[in-house]
């Protein structure tokens, strides 16, 4: 009894193990043929993502043609905008959105070699095929003690996110007073550490002591457990009785109701996020924040990351010397296994990550 079923076909040997014989004039050569693993969306999310909302697929990828590269993903990311933009850009059945780091492993492209990391946006998938669109090298002075995953992370578009959401829009100057929720997750963490580089002082706030821990080592000087205080505006007056003069908005809902009544006159509000919100079946309703916009003259702006992306090798190259130099620290959440994503995915949107959330193949 074979251990595997055979095909035979004229010319060639085909077994279910993936491996090509042919044979052509006695000779034969043996090609391993690749296989793709893909995690798709089953139907559009009904508030919390579930388990049973993903189903992972498997293809087997073509042989190479001129001009082409096949890599295999090594980090995968996985972030809040998926959520809402898995609603607005994807159709049920189709790979989930997102980002990895992926190392070529076969390349018919000269300007790609064979070994070299790039970041990509084709989602979640082990291995594809590019024609080299869309496929950007780590910056060439990436520090070799700096693991690769922090090109999806602190150094990639998280960081750029935190770099340009706040010095672009909250534009904040020393001795200002800044605010960031959601401040223990990747880009919170990053907007805070920014601020004090800039001397301003800053307050964050997060749904965990162990989180409100980390805000405190890595240098915030006031950070509180939004889920336990017994009052989110006391807990805001306390951190910072004269007001704020820059908001980092990553949560919406509630929290920014309450929180731009703290705001001084002239305040700048960046909206990054409204992760509170993403899951909810029904539009929260809350009260109207013209008035609080209106008489205290504040200036609010939302912004997607990549109205920037021709400045990000601007902010890579500030962000690697600063966590080069100490002054920029970071955290992973690693979750270990492809198959995993979905658990990972599920965990980040449900605040179990401190820094970035990311999966390692």
């Amino acid at each position: 009894m074979l251990a595997a079923s055979l095909l035979y076909l004229p010319g060639m040997v085909l077994d279910l193990l993936g491996l090509v014989t042919c044979r052509t004039m006695g000779e034969s050569s043996t090609i391993k043929m690749v296989k793709s693993k893909s995690w798709t969306m089953v139907k559009h999310f009904e508030g919390l993502p579930k388990l049973e909302d993903f189903k992972l697929e498997e293809k087997e990828l073509p042989p190479l043609k001129d001009g082409e590269l096949l890599l295999e993903s090594v980090f995968l990311s996985v972030d809040p905008y998926m959520r809402p933009y898995s609603k607005r850009i994807m159709k049920p059945g189709d790979v989930m959105i997102g980002s990895q780091v992926a190392r070529v492993v076969e390349s018919k492209n000269p300007a790609f070699e064979v070994g070299t990391y790039h970041v990509t946006n084709v989602g979640w998938t082990t291995h594809f095929i590019s024609d080299g669109a869309g496929v950007h090298s780590l910056p060439k002075e990436w520090p070799e003690n700096l693991p690769r995953s922090l090109a999806v992370g602190a150094a990639g578009m998280p960081g750029c996110t935190a770099y340009f959401g706040l010095l672009e829009i909250c534009n904040p100057k020393e001795g200002e007073v800044v605010l960031v929720n959601c401040a223990a997750g990747a880009v919170g963490s990053l907007v805070g550490q920014i601020a004090k580089i800039k001397g301003c002082k800053v307050v964050g706030s997060a749904g965990s002591d162990d989180k409100v821990t980390y805000l405190k080592e890595i240098g915030f000087d006031e950070a509180f457990n939004y889920k336990t205080v017994s009052s989110l505006e006391e807990a805001l007056k306390n951190a910072s009785p004269e007001g704020y003069d820059c908001y980092f908005e990553n949560v919406g809902g509630n929290y920014a109701d309450v929180a731009l009544q703290q705001m001084k006159q002239f305040g700048r509000i960046s909206v990054c996020g409204a992760i509170s919100m993403y899951n909810d079946s029904v539009p929260a309703t809350g009260p109207y924040i013209q008035p609080y916009i209106l008489f205290k003259q504040l200036r609010m702006e939302g912004f997607v990351v990549s109205r920037w992306i021709q400045r990000y090798p601007e902010a890579q190259k500030q962000l690697l010397q600063w966590i080069a130099e100490g002054k920029l620290k970071y955290h992973e959440h690693v979750t270990n296994g492809f198959e995993n994503m979905p658990a990972g995915f599920i965990g980040m949107l449900t605040g179990e990550n401190i820094g970035k959330a990311v999966i390692k193949v």
